[in-house]
């Protein structure tokens, strides 16, 4: 079976302080393309499926440079509108050892932020396509963006397709005069397979672990049994759920890790320890984008698609930006556990 996959969501122009600056000593940024659903497509491009984004974009030079960008990568972009002023930016200032990361955002009255229903014509979109996959911040950004997510994860059910969400829970952006419970329900309640990081479920649906610290720097899985088994009593329609698990030792050095559960299993992936991050930005894109090509690729082994999604963002936190620029080969060997990084001549 041919697959087709479709995200939707905001990309914005990224600057990020160059060395581990901080924003106020910085004369120049590093600019970039970014964004969660970008992202995701960007990693299944490079897998080798055939990928579409959908956004809105002004119709200007950074517009036509994102497309170049997406294009670049092997995205399909023939879906993507034009309207509205501005490309949202985001500033990412490199944390160092035992200083986090931190990110402003100047993505207020952005193209995609002014969107309305009935701008995107779905019926099109999803023609010939197989999965659809958004993630939480998409409807966190304004309530004509929450409500074209909505529109389009029904359009996307009535056509057969399967459904994804990364609950991705941003509290910046959760202005608009609704909570992320009050608008997350209702988008959930469609989705076959619901991602989200140790976090998200507590954020967002205030289900949370019976024990577990984050910051402790060592995520036991089995702590994270139960937010599955209440996040499937909330959602009984959806088929897989899966949480990311990351401790954080320092900025530099994180454990990674994940769970998925199928409704009546476990399944646990091996636990990586990243030491050295160059990037971790995009980190749970590049898993979620792992996950479907796993769940794709994999049809019946849900341990090996887990693998493949660990494995594959563990790569992403060596790379420079938002997207995970490896290829399968490269995912499969640190999946045999292969992590010498020995030059490949």
């Amino acid at each position: 079976m041919k697959h087709k996959i479709i995200t939707f969501g905001e990309i914005m122009l990224r600057l990020a302080t160059p060395e581990h600056q901080r924003i106020s000593q910085v004369t120049s940024f590093c600019a970039s393309f970014g964004g969660g659903e970008a992202n995701v497509a960007v990693s299944l491009a490079n897998y080798g499926l055939d990928t579409e984004y959908v956004t809105r974009l002004p119709s200007n030079d950074l517009g036509k440079a994102v497309i170049m960008e997406l294009k670049k990568y092997s995205v399909g972009t023939q879906h993507i509108i034009f309207g509205g002023e501005r490309l949202g930016i985001y500033y990412l200032e490199t944390g160092a050892v035992s200083r986090p990361s931190k990110v402003v955002y100047d993505r207020a009255h952005s193209s995609i932020s002014e969107i309305k229903p009935k701008m995107i014509s779905w019926e099109d979109v999803f023609s010939d396509a197989t999965w659809f996959h958004w993630t939480g911040i998409t409807p966190a950004i304004s309530e004509g963006a929450a409500e074209t997510c909505l529109e389009a994860v029904k359009a996307a059910k009535e056509k057969g397709l399967t459904v994804s969400c990364d609950l991705n829970f941003r509290k910046n952006l959760w202005k608009w005069g609704k909570t992320a419970g009050d608008v997350m329900t209702e988008l959930v309640s469609h989705c076959d397979v619901i991602l989200g990081n140790e976090e998200d479920a507590e954020k967002v649906f205030g289900i949370k672990p019976e024990k577990g610290d984050v910051s402790a720097g060592n995520v036991e899985s089995s702590e994270y049994e139960s937010v599955c088994k209440k996040l499937k009593a909330l959602f009984p329609q959806a088929k897989k759920i899966i949480i990311t698990l990351r401790g954080s030792i320092n900025a530099d050095h994180n454990t990674w890790s994940g769970i998925l559960f199928d409704s009546e299993r476990f399944y646990t992936a091996p636990v990586y320890q990243i030491t050295h991050i160059v990037d971790r930005v995009g980190g749970g894109d590049s898993f979620m984008g792992g996950l479907i090509y796993g769940l794709m690729t994999y049809t019946g082994d849900d341990q090996k698609a887990l693998n493949f999604a660990v494995a594959a963002s563990c790569l992403k936190h060596t790379i420079q930006g938002d997207f995970n620029l490896v290829t399968v080969a490269e995912v499969e060997q640190l999946m045999k556990g292969d992590t010498s990084g020995r030059v490949v001549r």
